[in-house]
């Protein structure tokens, strides 16, 4: 994902695709955006992206899941992946279907991580660690969490329970 234009600000749209519907596929609507690795814009960043969802997803209490997985998976980008790197970016593309999927992909431009080294959050020597439930959390909330390119990019997927007319 590349994002003309970038500056200092903290998210900027790059593209919305229309939903269109092809052969077999169902149609979409699709937005791409690129934040920058500062913990203090990922809330409002977060807020945008959910209005976005619900514009396009009927109701069916998985907002909240979304919500979170999508809170942490941004949160591990920029602490962990770009290490808060003044320069670094977070590219964020949320794919909303017209059957109320959310599929949300993104890419840090750190230098990623082995997913088989992170340790279990629920193992009873960790239960009391202040840390390390990000992934956790998103597996808990999302129908479906797998990384690629090395653990740069998270792709995270949610059905919806209802369809909206």
């Amino acid at each position: 994902m590349n994002c003309p234009g970038a500056d200092d600000s903290m998210a900027q749209t790059c593209t919305i695709i229309p939903p269109t519907a092809t052969h077999s596929f169902e149609a979409f609507v699709e937005l791409r955006i690129c934040l920058a690795s500062d913990v203090t814009a990922v809330s409002a960043f977060i807020d945008d992206v959910m209005r976005f969802v619900a514009r396009f997803r009927a109701r069916d209490g998985g907002e909240v899941d979304i919500e979170i997985a999508l809170r942490e998976a941004i949160l591990n980008a920029v602490l962990h992946g770009n290490r808060e790197e003044p320069g670094a970016r977070v590219f964020v593309a949320i794919r909303c279907s017209l059957d109320g999927e959310v599929l949300i992909t993104m890419r840090d431009q750190g230098n990623g991580f082995d997913i088989r080294a992170v340790p279990d959050p629920i193992a009873p020597g960790n239960l009391m660690s202040t840390s390390g439930r990000g992934i956790y959390l998103m597996r808990a909330c999302m129908d479906e969490v797998w990384f690629e390119e090395g653990g740069t990019v998270a792709c995270m997927r949610k059905r919806s329970k209802k369809v909206r007319i």
